[in-house]
């Protein structure tokens, strides 16, 4: 897919970069009809959006129908697509009213749709011939069978795969010859994708349903057993990760062949909008242009960095995932430095810049009380205005009635000149808005009951594994990494839950695990695409979701036998789920006995301090004697949440 850049006439140009390759599409987030036109006025190629209820940003402020055929209209005037987003959970009873939404999206003048669920994409595919879809990243993809599957069984156009991999990983799924959605920027779930059930368990709300109460942005304590806390970075946001920042991996993103680049950001206000999606278009046009460098990567970081974040970090694309990954002091605006105090006054205070300020731009002086301040020290960093406009090497006088100290660094937290120019851009593009006559399409709807049929279960498929004189038993297969560190035990009477991440690096194991189990229960699309190659008995379980009967019979001819309700619907939907958990080998929660949370990639036990390496200056997981100590995460309102992390670094949060 080749970039637009905005020529001489004002129509978008196709470009390559310097080295001929097709650069990506950059994609923007639009969460009303002002962040539309503000990545419309910025640059974008296209858009995501949601519209109505089924999507995973429910709270965002949205678009009315006028509104969001307008921002079409003006879109596609300047060779904008538009996709909507669709991407939570379905049950039986809105599978008609997902379809309906999905069609009145289109006849609106969304060009696709991205889902999460599916049964709902089937339903879609039969009852809109022709529909393009986009599968979530929520879909839990990270493997290229995963994207196969998608592919060839879902029929859908694009993949977006989990934040979490590397850009060799992602090089290996844009090889696959499906075009390959990646996220480049913004906020980042400390969880994977569509295996967090945090907000669901805990809070009642759920992220499956675009209503996740966001805990992994609160205060914790990690303790041992005794209750002690073994915590020993600065701060208590153990489960806060920094925003996502992959410009400087722009060349290598280009050259594995992604067909979008995605900013997050459905929430965000216009201004965020507008700075990060014009900063990435100059990005991409200085790589078409041939004049990329670093020192053109620390000017666009900085630019970026006047836009909300929680600090930034590259730490996935580069395979990290430790403590550099993490913001444990807050988990709200970090902002970007500019400059240091030199000198403290009665009243204010002297700033030495590093980074140009302007006058109205809101500085936020870093100050640290210490252990012995008064209880009645604001605990808040003082945010003063700046009065004037001064470039870097200059020093400015500001005005702070709070104690501070010379040395302290100052950020700059709000840019007067960004809202400046957003609002100029927003007036030029509301008069086309309003100018416009939107055209709607006429979309027909036709049946989609013959996706729902949900055939007898062959008891074949629902066998227990080959018995040894006992009864058949469940083991997971995180436990496996230390209880049969070299994949010898027979396991051939046992049904193995598979881990709910299958990368490239979990292939062999998982591989290994499948032709010795008498049973596999998969848990992602990737192992599914596997158990099917190598032509083993397999159940299917969450974060393969299953809400309802479409999604069922869609697993049923793939040949899953068992189905696994997710614990959260057996929990807060039980009613609602009643008729499909009354089908032949469906079942409740796979976890049902230790309810799982949420896994991450990071490693928790990194707040207790460095990771211990080996003579060669590695980290071994396997080897660290803190995963054999029992560590609990605790919530302000005291309850201790099981923390167990695996042979590989991975987290696992477990109700209490």
């Amino acid at each position: 897919m080749a970039i637009r850049a905005m020529g001489p006439s004002g129509q978008y140009e196709t470009g390559l970069d310097a080295a001929g390759v097709a650069l990506p599409e950059l994609l923007a987030p639009a969460g009303g009809l002002d962040q539309m036109l503000a990545a419309i006025a910025a640059g974008a190629d296209a858009i995501y959006a949601g519209l109505g209820g089924f999507n995973a940003r429910v709270s965002a402020h949205g678009f009315t129908d006028d509104e969001f055929a307008r921002g079409c209209a003006v879109a596609h005037a300047h060779g904008v697509r538009v996709y909507v987003t669709l991407n939570v959970f379905v049950f039986d009873d809105e599978l008609s009213d997902a379809v309906a939404l999905g069609a009145h999206a289109l006849e609106l003048g969304a060009d696709a749709l991205i889902v999460a669920d599916a049964g709902l994409a089937c339903a879609l595919r039969t009852a809109i011939p022709g529909v393009e879809i986009h599968l979530s990243t929520q879909a839990g993809v990270h493997s290229e069978g995963a994207v196969r599957l998608a592919a060839d069984e879902l029929g859908v156009e694009r993949v977006t795969t989990a934040r979490e991999l590397a850009v060799d990983e992602i090089a290996a799924l844009c090889a696959t010859g499906v075009p390959i959605e990646v996220f480049c920027h913004g906020a980042i779930c400390i969880g994977y994708s569509g295996a967090c059930e945090f907000s669901a368990l805990r809070r009642g709300r759920s992220a499956m349903r675009g209503d996740c109460t966001q805990p992994c942005r609160l205060a914790y304590d990690l303790v041992d057993e005794a209750g002690e806390s073994v915590v020993s970075v600065e701060g208590d946001r153990l489960l806060c990760p920094r925003d996502y920042l992959g410009i400087a991996h722009l060349p290598e993103l280009v050259g594995a062949g992604v067909a979008s680049l995605k900013i997050e950001g459905r929430m965000k206000n216009p201004d965020y909008v507008f700075n990060v999606v014009r900063v990435w278009r100059r990005a991409l046009d200085m790589l078409r242009d041939g004049a990329w460098g670093a020192a053109a990567v620390s000017v666009l970081e900085r630019e970026l960095g006047r836009s909300f974040n929680r600090g930034f970090t590259d730490a996935y694309l580069r395979g990290r995932s430790g403590a550099e990954l993490m913001s444990f002091e807050r988990a709200i605006n970090q902002g970007v430095r500019v400059g240091r105090l030199v000198a403290v006054g009665h009243e204010e205070v002297t700033v030495e810049l590093d980074a140009a300020v302007a006058a109205g731009d809101t500085l936020e002086i870093r100050f640290y009380p210490g252990a012995d301040a008064r209880p009645d020290v604001p605990k808040r960093w003082p945010q003063v205005p700046c009065p004037v406009d001064a470039a870097a090497g200059e020093r400015v006088v500001v005005h702070c009635k709070r104690k501070v100290d010379a040395g302290c660094e100052v950020y700059l937290i709000r840019s007067a000149g960004m809202l400046e120019q957003t609002a100029t851009a927003l007036k030029r593009m509301r008069v086309e808005a309003d100018a416009v006559v939107p055209v709607a399409r006429a979309v027909e709807i036709l049946p989609f009951e013959g996706a729902v049929t949900v055939d007898d279960v062959p008891e074949a498929a629902l066998a227990e594994p080959t018995e040894k004189g006992a009864s058949a038993r469940m083991v997971f297969a995180w436990q496996l990494m230390d209880a049969d560190p070299c994949g010898e035990r027979d396991l051939s009477d046992a049904t193995v839950v598979l881990d709910e991440v299958c990368r490239a690096a979990d292939a062999p194991r998982t591989r290994s695990l499948m032709r010795r189990a008498g049973r596999v229960v998969c848990r992602n699309l990737g192992q599914v695409a596997m158990a099917r190659e190598l032509g083993v008995a397999f159940d299917v379980a969450a974060p393969v979701f299953c809400a309802n009967r479409v999604t069922l019979a869609w697993l049923r001819r793939l040949g899953a036998g068992r189905v696994y309700l997710p614990a959260e619907l057996v929990a807060d939907d039980a009613e609602r789920v009643a008729e499909l958990a009354a089908c032949p080998g469906v079942l409740g929660a796979v976890d049902a006995d230790r309810p799982e949370l949420m896994v991450c990639e990071h490693c928790l036990l990194t707040s207790e301090g460095a990771c211990a390496t080996d003579v060669t200056g590695q980290v071994r997981c396997r080897d660290c004697s803190r995963r054999q100590q029992a560590r609990f995460l605790v919530e302000r309102d005291g309850t201790r949440l099981p923390v167990v992390v695996d042979a590989c670094g991975r987290t696992r949060i477990f109700l209490s």
